[in-house]
């Protein structure tokens, strides 16, 4: 008996489901594949989970308390990293806290990007009134150096990338990014995602100078008989550090540092000139600019600062052509990056290169050695209440003894006095306000200097400078960073000793009198420091930093001890009226 066959029919197959991607996940892998590895922001609508998936995909995601500090302390990334800084905040009120930060960031040429939620074109557009409605676009192109909107998953990729090559390339600036609500819950193929996403290729391309612009600045060189070089952030920046001490050292020519340019090379180098600033910039005939521009803090290159009118030549290097002339005359413009130009100026001198007149050099050495003999005593008191000198004294020791940690200043007297009497020793180490010389930057900054670099930050602060973040404490608290805040605390705006003519009110620049600035730091489980003199304020601030936990120092200074604006009072305009009693 022959039994019958079975007949089985295959089950039909059944097609796998594509894998898919979202708008989320394509903004943190455009992110991540161009190497972008922290955010800084403030949670949010619509954001929020932007962040949360962030950092489980292994991106550092810092949340502050206000935009505005998230966005310095992305700016500052940018700075220090030569990458550009995120920012990430939620729409209308949220992204306008960030925009200061991202207009000081393209002012002083640091490269970051704000990203911020925001609502649909159709509404907007139309007016229609949703849930914080602004056209975010239109307001932040006047401010930064490009801005971009994204409406379509797809496009996520190539929007990223722009805003990068934008941050980075040329004069380095501030972005801005839109990503509508909407985009991020958008769904895509996962293979068609990951295809649309772009690895910028060489986003800060080298600009090389023109031979005949670096023959003609050599030739303007050798003409001189009191040849400066002044080094501006933009220096800094470049991180050309060997080729810049070289050029310094091969010319034999003295060189003024701006603030944040101060390290490149150290300051109690024999060719620092910044001792002598003033007699540098009156007395040189031929001066090379470095990475620093001829804005107010260099006097416009005119004016009591300068010689006579014409007395000087000023060579420029900078990569943005429209830099020159801005506000005289540039007899040698150099367009191209620092290292770049720095390297073919070193390369055009040779070695037969005739360094200034001795006498140049011993002028400057002169008055340098008189200022700082004349400033000796002052940061040499152990008085209380102390004054600025005594203070920053005591401080300058410490920054000289712990020269890897990083430097933040701000303030009025607290941050130019500072400028003056605290040497650096090593490139990018002193932060502070920068071209505008904002305040509020300070805890930002710190912030972003611990975590990017992991180094221990020093934070100098006047006490009106700390009030415009000084709630970021906790926010240094809750990351546990190595950050030593101090606050010269004079009771008080410049000096803590005005008063109300009526009689009715505290004066406008006069604070709480003795606030207690450390037990701020205390209540989020910091450490807490209160000092009345310079040696209490050396071995507090030597213990914050030994321990490497948050801790705030608050130092005791004179009410009376500050001058009004502190080296810039002259910008302050004093009414021509007096009224009759």
């Amino acid at each position: 008996m022959t039994a019958l066959a079975k007949i089985v029919h295959p089950a039909p197959e059944v097609e796998a489901e594509p894998e898919l991607t979202d708008g989320f996940h394509l903004v943190i892998d455009a992110l991540k594949l161009n190497g972008i590895e922290t955010i800084y922001g403030v949670p949010g609508i619509p954001i929020t989970d932007l962040g949360r998936m962030a950092q489980a995909e292994g991106m550092r995601v810092i949340s502050f308390r206000h935009e505005q500090h998230a966005g310095n302390a992305a700016a500052i990334a940018g700075f220090l990293t030569q990458k550009p800084g995120i920012c990430l905040t939620v729409s209308a009120p949220g992204f306008l806290n960030g925009l200061t930060a991202l207009a000081n960031a393209t002012t002083n040429c640091f490269p970051m990007i704000l990203i911020s939620g925001s609502s649909e074109r159709e509404i907007v557009d139309l007016q229609q009134g949703d849930y914080e409605e602004m056209d975010q676009l239109a307001i932040a192109k006047p401010l930064c150096k490009a801005a971009f909107r994204v409406l379509h998953a797809a496009d996520i990729g190539i929007g990223v990338a722009r805003a990068i090559r934008a941050a980075c390339s040329g004069r380095p600036g501030g972005v801005y990014l839109d990503l509508p609500a909407k985009l991020f819950a958008q769904v895509m193929d996962a293979e068609a995602g990951q295809k649309s996403l772009v690895k910028v290729i060489d986003p800060a391309p080298a600009q090389r100078p023109a031979p005949e612009a670096i023959a003609r600045a050599l030739e303007v060189l050798k003409s001189a008989k009191r040849p400066l070089i002044v080094l501006g952030k933009g220096a800094a920046y470049a991180q050309a550090d060997e080729a810049i001490r070289a050029l310094v050292e091969t010319s034999g020519i003295p060189y003024v540092p701006m603030s944040m340019a101060k390290g490149l090379l150290p300051d109690t180098h024999p060719l620092s000139a910044g001792a002598a600033r003033s007699t540098a910039l009156k007395d040189s005939d031929v001066v090379l600019l470095i990475g620093a521009r001829l804005n107010w803090l260099l006097s416009h290159g005119k004016g009591k600062s300068w010689g006579e009118p014409g007395s000087t030549k000023f060579i420029q290097i900078d990569i943005e052509p429209r830099e020159m002339d801005s506000n005289v005359e540039i007899v040698a413009p150099v367009v191209g990056d620092i290292a770049s130009c720095v390297q073919a100026l070193l390369d055009g001198m040779g070695k037969g290169w005739q360094q200034p007149p001795s006498d140049w050099i011993e002028t400057v050495k002169t008055k340098r050695e008189a200022n700082i003999a004349k400033m000796a005593p002052k940061l040499m008191s152990n008085a209380s209440p102390m004054t600025f000198h005594a203070a920053l004294g005591a401080l300058r020791t410490i920054v000289k003894e712990r020269p890897d940690a990083i430097l933040v200043n701000e303030g009025a007297n607290t941050l130019d006095l500072a400028r003056g009497i605290i040497d650096m020793y090593q490139p990018r180490k002193r932060l502070d306000v920068g071209t505008w010389g904002i305040m509020g930057i300070g805890m930002g900054f710190a912030v972003a200097a611990a975590v990017e670099t992991g180094k221990p930050v020093l934070c100098v602060e006047g006490d009106s400078a700390f009030g415009f973040s000084g709630m970021e404490v906790e926010t240094i608290c809750r990351y546990g960073l190595p950050v030593c805040i101090v606050v010269f605390n004079n009771n008080g705006i410049y000096r803590g000793t005005d008063t109300d003519p009526t009689g009715r009110d505290p004066a406008t620049t006069v604070f709480v009198p003795d606030s207690r600035y450390d037990k701020m730091m205390e209540a989020f489980g910091g450490v807490g420091y209160h000092v009345t003199t310079p040696d209490e304020l050396t071995r507090a601030v030597n213990e914050a930093m030994n321990s490497g936990r948050p801790c705030l120092v608050n130092a005791v200074i004179d009410p009376a001890a500050g001058s009004e604006s502190g080296n810039i009072g002259s910008l302050n305009p004093q009414s021509g009226i007096k009224k009759k009693k």
